[in-house]
This record gives C-alpha cells, sequence and structure tokens, in this order.
C-alpha cells in the first residue's frame, strides 16, 4: 500500500496485511468514509499544520477594534480572574453570562505569569494567537465535514472558501465567545448523525460526540441552543456556583433578557430582515451567488435548512449583530466549495475534449475567473478592516501599556462613549482607570449618554469630582469641543491615532487623541 493512501483527511490509521492477506478497517471509520479516504492526497496533519500557520499569520495581522465583547466579556474577565484587577460589566452583575469561556483565558493569563511573560507586547498579542489554535480546529473539520459528505473535491474549496472569506478572516480569530462557538459547532455537526446522508453514516459512538460538543457550545454561549436544541452541561453550572458564590442559571438569564424581555435592544434594532438583506450576505460577500448555486445543485437540504432556521430565529430579535450568526457561515461556505468543485469538474472535462482535439485554448477557465474574482474582491476587505478600520482605540491602548510599563502613566480617564477601547487586560498595570457607565436604568440617560449629548458640560461637573487623571483618552470628534477645557487643566496633546475613514454608528471618529498633564 502507497504511504499517500496511508494519510487520511479523516483519520491517519495504519492497515497491515493479516494471515489472509485483506486489511484491517477502523471501527470507527464507516465504509463509506474508509472507501473515501484513499481518495485524498492531504493528511489531516498537513491540513491542520496549514490552518494554523495561516491562522497565527491572521491574528498577528488583526490590530483593530470590532466589537467591545472581545475585550470586556472575555478578556478582560480573564485578567481579573487571573491577576486580581480588571472591570466586570453590569451582565456579570446580573448573570447573566458564563465563566466558562473567560477561564480558559485566565488559565493561558497565569501560564505566561507563571513563565514570566505577561510583558506588554505578549499580553496584547498573544489572546489571539491562543484563538488562533481553535480556529485552526474548526478549519479542520469543516473540511473533514465537508469531505465525509461531498469527498475531497468540495472538502479542499470548502477549506480555501474558508481562508479567503473576508469575514472569518476578520471576526474568527478574535476572542468572541462566538468564535469558539463556531469551532464547536463544526465539530459536532461532524460527529453529530443526522447531518450525514443514510450512505454515509457516523462512526459509532459519534452521537455522544455530538451531544458533548453541542451542550459545551451552549454553556460557552447560551445562544447556540439556537443551533443546537440540546442539555448544557452541568460543568457550567458547578463553575458559575463557584465563581458567583451562588447557584445562577446563565443560559436560562441570558435568554429571558435577550429573548423574552427584549434586553439586548438597549444595544439598538434592526429591521427584522437584516440578516438576509445586509448582515449575513454582506459576511458572505462575493461568494454569495456561489453559496447559492451550491445549495441548489447539492439538493442537501439538511445543512441549508440549518442556515435558514439560524437567520430566521435571530430575525426575530430587535438586536441584531454580525457575529451572532458566525456558527453558520462556515456551512455556507461549504456549499461555495460545492459549486468551485462542480466548475473544477466542469474545465477537467472541457480541457480533455480540447486536448483530444487540439485545440488550445489562452482564456482562462471559469474556475480561474472565479477564484480571482474571490480573491480580489476579499483579500482588499480582509486586510483593510483586519489593519485600519478602527485600529485607534487599541493603538492607543498599546500606548498606554507601554507607558505604564514605563512608570509615565499614573492614572487615565476616557471621556468617550463606554467600551471603546480595550481596558485591563490590555494595559495590564494596576492603574485607577475610569471610563463613563452605560449600564442600562430603565430608560434613563447613562454616563455615556449624557457626555455624548453636552460632552462640555458633562465634563466640566464630571471634573469637580474626580481625582485628576495623568491621562486623558478622547475622540478627535469630542476634542473639537472640549479644548478649550483640556486647556484650562493643563492637559496637553500627547498622542494621535487614526481610527477610521468612515463613520460607523455615531458621528465620524477620524483619530483618537491621548491627552497628558
Amino acid at each position: 500500500m502507497k504511504h499517500s493512501e496511508l494519510q487520511s483527511p479523516l483519520k491517519s490509521i495504519k492497515m497491515r496485511q493479516r494471515k489472509n492477506g485483506s486489511s484491517i478497517k477502523h471501527p470507527n471509520l464507516s465504509d463509506a468514509e474508509a472507501k473515501s479516504q484513499k481518495k485524498s492526497p492531504y493528511s489531516l496533519k498537513d491540513v491542520f499544520l496549514t490552518c494554523l500557520g495561516f491562522r497565527m499569520l491572521n491574528a498577528l495581522l488583526i490590530q483593530t477594534y470590532f466589537n467591545p465583547d472581545e475585550h470586556w466579556q472575555a478578556l478582560e474577565v480573564a485578567h481579573r480572574i487571573a491577576f486580581g484587577y480588571g472591570h466586570l460589566t453590569w451582565e456579570w452583575e446580573e448573570g447573566i453570562r458564563s465563566y466558562l469561556h473567560p477561564m480558559m483565558f485566565a488559565l493561558f493569563y497565569k501560564l505566561l505569569a507563571l513563565l514570566r511573560l505577561d510583558i506588554p507586547c505578549v499580553m496584547i498579542k498573544a489572546p489571539r494567537l491562543l484563538q488562533s489554535i481553535f480556529s485552526a480546529v474548526g478549519d479542520l473539520y469543516l473540511y473533514k465535514l465537508s469531505f465525509v459528505l461531498f469527498g475531497d473535491g468540495v472538502a479542499k474549496w470548502a477549506l480555501f472558501s474558508q481562508l479567503a472569506n473576508w469575514f472569518m478572516f476578520f471576526c474568527f480569530n478574535r476572542t468572541f465567545s462566538n468564535s469558539l462557538e463556531t469551532t464547536l459547532t463544526l465539530v459536532g455537526l461532524y460527529y453529530w448523525p443526522s447531518v450525514r446522508s443514510s450512505l454515509n453514516k457516523a462512526p459509532s459512538g459519534s452521537r455522544k460526540w455530538g451531544l458533548a460538543l453541542a451542550a459545551l457550545a451552549c454553556a460557552i454561549r447560551p445562544t447556540s441552543a439556537v443551533t443546537w436544541v440540546s442539555v448544557v452541561l452541568g460543568i457550567t453550572c458547578l463553575l458559575d456556583r463557584l465563581m458567583y458564590d451562588s447557584w445562577v442559571l446563565v443560559p436560562l438569564n441570558f435568554l429571558k433578557f435577550n429573548f423574552l424581555s427584549s434586553g439586548g435592544d438597549y444595544y439598538g434594532t434592526h429591521k427584522w430582515h437584516w440578516y438576509f438583506t445586509q448582515g449575513f450576505t454582506v459576511m458572505v460577500f462575493t461568494f454569495l451567488p456561489f453559496c447559492v448555486a451550491g445549495i441548489i445543485k447539492s439538493k442537501y437540504w439538511k445543512l441549508s435548512g440549518l442556515i435558514l432556521w439560524v437567520l430566521g430565529l435571530y430575525s426575530i430579535l430587535g438586536h441584531k449583530e454580525f457575529r451572532f450568526v458566525l456558527p453558520v457561515l462556515p456551512i455556507s461556505l461549504i456549499f461555495v466549495g460545492y459549486s468551485l468543485a462542480a466548475l473544477d469538474e466542469r474545465d477537467s472535462r472541457n480541457g480533455a475534449k480540447k486536448r483530444s482535439s487540439c485545440i488550445c485554448n489562452k482564456w482562462p477557465s471559469r474556475k480561474q475567473l472565479a477564484i480571482f474574482f474571490l480573491l480580489a474582491s476579499n483579500i482588499p476587505m480582509a486586510l483593510y478592516m483586519s489593519l485600519i478600520h478602527q485600529r485607534g482605540t487599541e493603538d492607543a491602548m498599546n500606548y498606554l501599556s507601554k507607558e505604564a510599563a514605563k512608570g509615565k502613566v499614573k492614572s487615565i480617564v476616557f471621556l468617550m462613549p463606554c467600551h471603546a477601547t480595550p481596558y485591563y487586560s490590555t494595559l495590564h498595570n494596576n492603574l485607577p482607570m475610569r471610563f463613563l457607565d452605560c449600564t442600562p436604568n430603565k430608560g434613563m440617560p447613562t454616563e455615556s449618554d449624557r457626555f455624548m449629548m453636552d460632552p462640555v458640560s458633562f465634563a466640566v461637573d464630571f471634573a469637580k469630582n474626580w481625582s485628576h487623571p495623568s491621562h486623558i483618552v478622547l475622540f478627535d470628534s469630542e476634542e473639537r469641543h472640549l479644548k478649550d477645557f483640556l486647556i484650562s487643566h493643563s492637559f496637553r496633546e500627547v498622542r494621535r491615532f487614526f481610527h477610521a475613514h468612515f463613520k460607523v454608528d455615531r458621528d465620524l471618529q477620524a483619530s483618537v487623541v491621548v491627552y497628558a498633564d
């Protein structure tokens, strides 16, 4: 048996000849998998290492701020657990967040501290590098799931689509619970029997793995129950009992707040059709026509129905965000892989006909045009969003972290909308810091709201009770109003960081400015 036949993207197994000359099949592989594994030229190890290298580079390239939850609901909580200081937002007081996800980063922080690597440059980059390992596992299982369902031709193009998609590049390596939820969803779907066709049965015992992974996804982020209608592992209840110091049913509180009481609407609402007309279509981006074509050609309604189910159920909620439906984006890209594989097969047949008739064609094939179109549209988008758009708040905190390590920062006040920057998890220095509170208060305007309505009046009143900070951080859009206030309190500009070329949900915040006394 050739070496290439031994390396399967499903699971590498050694096949030895026995007394009767027959080969032994691994007991956990179905007949369909055992037959199809010989057709793949790629090994599981090669696929994973390629994905890991790509995702680690991806993690290093992400230098922008996307959503506060990446820092405030994961790393900030983990930093508090590991080092004893860090801010807990109101959600933790209400018991609607589980400690299971931030605990992984807390253990990682502890390891860095033990190795004496908890220095500014490492603390800034290391969490996303850790996330890159989880992301690479998700990429691997996308390949494995595609391979089991449709074969190697579709699997390699589905993996290409996942790696090339701008939103996966931009979001998958961020430390959101949604990112880990996406990986667990892909692994769980691979082991879930009902996803496969009757001719391609799941390995024995896979239902238990699928159930366990689905439960873990629900434990990390309760909204994963939209995808996995399953039980939540008891371990998360025990962990939350330990951390909250009382019995707290986080999934129940989370679902009550977000689904039953529409508490998430405080952060803004969208039309019911937003995911279909804007949100998810922007995420899929130029892969959309290939996705639709793949769904129609494959007629695999189990997976396409799952996408529709998730988008439809999330559409009921008033508050909508791109990352909420991240777990079904890779599933859509599997259908893109199906469509590209069909083009590949068609081009191969046409190529064979042309060679047989001695006709030379200098024009690129349809597959080549499709690949060029996808890369040319997604790579610039991925790089712009990851390297340029909204990077000022991260750059400002990275700068302050290094200055604090040198003893040049004593205290910081953020005169800007709440949660607009990373916090102690990036600064990694137990200095007094103050940001404008935005805890929901039954329709009453928060500190952040009042500041945005009248920056000057708020700042004057705020300064009456502050302990004079050494640094103030604000956007240039508010700086215009507060210039006289800053000068009167002996502050001067020390650094200015580019932030964005266009506005997102407020006035254009073109730069972030750091003032010092």
